[in-house]
């Protein structure tokens, strides 16, 4: 029988998820966001246009900004653009999950060549920005602007385990602590995108060696990449200790106690900044196969937050170290 109808075995269950420190949503939620995120601080992270000038301002590399464009008579640049940049990205500065995001890897006669490898005329893409420009793929449906900026070209170490996009690292940071990590991988069932949801893998990392652990693709268990068959475990992720230090500042750069940042890997310019999040999901206990919550009370209760960033990137790592 279903444990749908064993109540008994369902809070057995929630015991011990809970004893071993899994958070779930309410409890995220109610005992860790509500109370050290500020409401008035959210449009800091939401708009991404507006992160990019903070990380600026703060000494954090993101990828060049090209256009941002507010007016759907903007579009007109389009051809200038694209004339002068081969790869770029387009994406709604207030989109979420990866909607609306339109990477340009080259051409194939008039057209625009896009990562999973289809075409799109300077008109299509025209049509897409507008409809971006409605809201439809931005946060509570408000009208949008949207950016254009830099392509990474992602470090070698990725190119046996990414499928015709770039995968990018979250950070999870606590009040000026890394608590947990992981690499989003894309695959042909996710369009070459880096979401988990629309199905790249992600694979946790050990915040010690900065080597990736476990790997989950949709509800199952990975070893290897699905397209390219490699393995995607025991991958030594390059200029991890740099990314820790970002991630370490973002809290106080924008007044957020609890965010996920996303960076990526340039084969050029090193670690770049992507974006932040105000409620980055909880998957990433499963990728890691441990819960956030002990990390977060182990943060509290020895007040790591106190400590220069220095020793709060060493506590993070000897004390959230894979076993």
């Amino acid at each position: 029988m279903s444990l749908l109808w064993k109540p008994r075995e369902l809070m057995r269950t929630a015991r011990a998820l809970r004893a071993a420190g899994v958070l779930g949503l309410n409890t995220r939620n109610a005992d860790y966001i509500l109370p050290v995120n500020h409401r008035r601080n959210y449009p800091l992270v939401d708009d991404k246009l507006k992160t990019k000038t903070l990380a600026a301002e703060h000494g954090l590399n993101t990828p060049e900004l090209y256009a941002t464009i507010r007016y759907g008579a903007e579009t007109r640049m389009l051809a200038d653009l694209a004339a002068r940049h081969q790869d770029f990205v387009v994406k709604p500065a207030s989109g979420s999950g990866g909607d609306g995001i339109i990477v340009v890897k080259g051409r194939i006669g008039d057209s625009l060549r896009l990562a999973d490898r289809s075409t799109m005329s300077l008109e299509e893409l025209a049509y897409h920005i507008k409809i971006a420009l409605t809201g439809v793929f931005s946060l509570g449906g408000q009208p949008d602007k949207v950016l254009i900026e830099y392509c990474v070209q992602f470090d070698p170490v990725f190119e046996p385990i990414a499928f015709q996009g770039v995968p990018d690292i979250r950070i999870i940071a606590y009040k000026g602590v890394p608590v947990m990590a992981m690499v989003r991988l894309p695959t042909r069932q996710s369009g070459g995108k880096a979401n988990l949801h629309q199905g790249a893998i992600g694979a946790g990392i050990d915040l010690a060696s900065g080597r990736t652990l476990t790997a989950v693709h949709r509800n199952g268990v990975v070893d290897t990449h699905p397209d390219t068959h490699a393995r995607v475990t025991g991958v030594e992720i390059p200029r991890f200790d740099r990314m820790l230090e970002i991630a370490s500042r973002c809290n106080a750069m924008t007044g957020l106690g609890y965010v996920g940042v996303d960076l990526v890997i340039d084969r050029e310019l090193g670690p770049l900044m992507l974006e932040l999040n105000a409620r980055p999901g909880l998957a990433i206990q499963i990728a890691n196969r441990t819960g956030l919550g002990l990390r977060l009370r182990a943060v509290d209760e020895q007040r790591v937050y106190e400590r220069p960033q220095a020793e709060r990137i060493e506590f993070a790592r000897t004390h959230f170290a894979a076993t």
